[in-house]
């Protein structure tokens, strides 16, 4: 081989080098939706559902369609029975659970709203009634337990749930028994109290992210000593808020109501699906003419 043969294929081999070296593969990687995917649900596996927008979390319905199936009293122990509403499609995977109980002498149609709309938002939601409607907030909390026992092991529906990934809910004493129950399992991820009453005012014990909605003209459980000193008495280190809300009653969360809705989808979503997208409406607080006060210590990321 001639020597001017061997110099122009080693100049065309530098070339070719040079070529490789300054190609921008890591964008065109970046640029491919498929791996890009699959790097999201590495990082978080538990996502469900698009990128929420203040719309998409104040709507009367979210992204995922959904049904609703009975649970009769005679079919459970621990509990009064209730309703179970849950994501028809398992494509996105199994979905984090939420037991919701009434308040004294309230039935499950209390707190049925939020079934459909926590629901569409891609969970598990059971509304249980309680053995008596006369039930106090301890055996409330026990009632919970007893329903998400149920939901991840016996029903229907159980395959479609994560059974780490549980939450309580709960209105009045309902809520009073969401506190009972975080104490008596705090391998739950999440509780909303909303107005609650319980007669136990201190819960440093409480190791579940917590967030409470009281009501500023509530005469059944006064914020002053029920909401705040709840609130008040939750570790510093705990992941908790606060939301009281302007000018409303004790039963403002036994209806249609958006503020409610919004922050309580933004807490379940954060600390059930570890869904860091929803941080934005949590921290910094929130404000408007729905609240009367935000107090949190911001999620701990």
């Amino acid at each position: 081989m001639s020597v001017s043969r061997i110099r122009t294929g080693l100049a065309a081999i530098a070339a070719t080098v040079t070529l490789v070296a300054a190609a921008p593969a890591a964008p065109a990687l970046a640029a491919d939706p498929v791996l890009a995917a699959g790097r999201a649900l590495a990082a978080n596996p538990y996502e469900r559902g698009p990128a929420p927008t203040t719309s998409s979390i104040e709507a009367s319905r979210g992204s995922f369609a959904f049904a609703q199936t009975t649970v009769a009293r005679s079919a459970v122990r621990g509990f009064g029975g209730g309703t179970i509403y849950y994501p028809t499609s398992t494509t996105a995977g199994t979905f984090g659970a939420i037991a919701i109980s009434p308040g004294f002498t309230a039935s499950q149609s209390s707190v049925s709203w939020l079934g459909p709309r926590l629901a569409s938002q891609g969970f598990v939601i059971i509304t249980i009634d309680t053995l008596s409607t006369l039930d106090q907030p301890a055996s409330r909390g026990s009632q919970l337990l007893a329903a998400l026992d149920y939901l991840t092991r016996t029903s229907s529906v159980r395959t479609r749930i994560d059974a780490t990934r549980l939450g309580v809910m709960g209105h009045s004493m309902g809520g009073g028994g969401s506190l009972s129950a975080s104490v008596s399992r705090p391998s739950l991820q999440a509780a909303i109290p909303l107005t609650p009453w319980h007669g136990t005012k201190s819960w440093s014990s409480d190791r579940v992210p917590t967030l409470i909605i009281g009501a500023e003209s509530d005469t059944v459980a006064p914020v002053s000593s029920h909401s705040e000193p709840f609130y008040t008495s939750l570790p510093g280190t705990l992941d908790k808020a606060y939301l009281e809300l302007n000018n409303a009653s004790h039963s403002a969360p036994t209806s249609t109501n958006v503020t409610v809705a919004k922050y309580s989808i933004s807490w379940l979503k954060r600390f059930i699906d570890n869904d860091t997208r929803y941080e934005q409406f949590l921290c910094p607080a929130p404000s408007g003419s729905a609240i009367q006060e935000y107090r949190d210590t911001c999620p701990h990321s």
